[in-house]
């Protein structure tokens, strides 16, 4: 295993054990990606009221880079699954930050971009996805569906069938 998949899944682990810590029920998609034709988060987990679906990427510094295809599967998944599609990025010496796949930048090739800088302003805590649990739920999937439109990872059909 190379040293940048074992950091991965070390970082995989870690954040496992923050949302535990926190109360969720929480699992790791073991080898998501390589084991399963499928495409599974890296991390689904729940406290009752609201769960997520994580796509977890780290980084040591540099920008933090998914493909369009992992974004797409994501939100893919966490739709039919009734999860929040949630991107989790780690930059060394830094807390973990979530983001809606809509709220991350979209290069020109069609790719996803998280800066360290980004991150820190404008990113999700834990805390603050403990407390999306306390508003109205519902509103907040109508609204992922139309930024996943506005960000083109959904089509118009796709969206007006999974708010049938």
């Amino acid at each position: 295993m190379s040293n940048s998949n074992a950091k991965g899944n070390r970082r995989e682990r870690e954040l496992v054990n923050a949302f535990d810590e926190r109360g969720f029920a929480v699992m790791r998609a073991p080898a998501s990606g390589a084991a399963t034709d499928r495409e599974l988060p890296d991390v689904l987990a729940g406290d009752g009221t609201v769960f997520y679906a994580v796509e977890a990427k780290s980084s040591a510094g540099d920008p933090i880079y998914l493909t369009g295809e992992e974004v797409e599967a994501l939100v893919y998944f966490s739709q039919n699954f009734g999860a929040k599609p949630k991107i989790g990025v780690r930059f060394d010496r830094e807390d973990w930050y979530f983001f809606h796949p809509a709220d991350v930048y979209q290069t020109d090739g069609g790719n996803y971009r998280v800066k360290k800088e980004t991150a820190i302003e404008d990113g999700e805590t834990f805390d603050d996805l403990q407390h999306h649990g306390d508003g109205d739920a519902e509103g907040n999937d109508v609204e992922d569906v139309l930024h996943a439109v506005e960000q083109g990872v959904l089509s118009p059909e796709e969206a007006a069938s999974m708010l049938d």
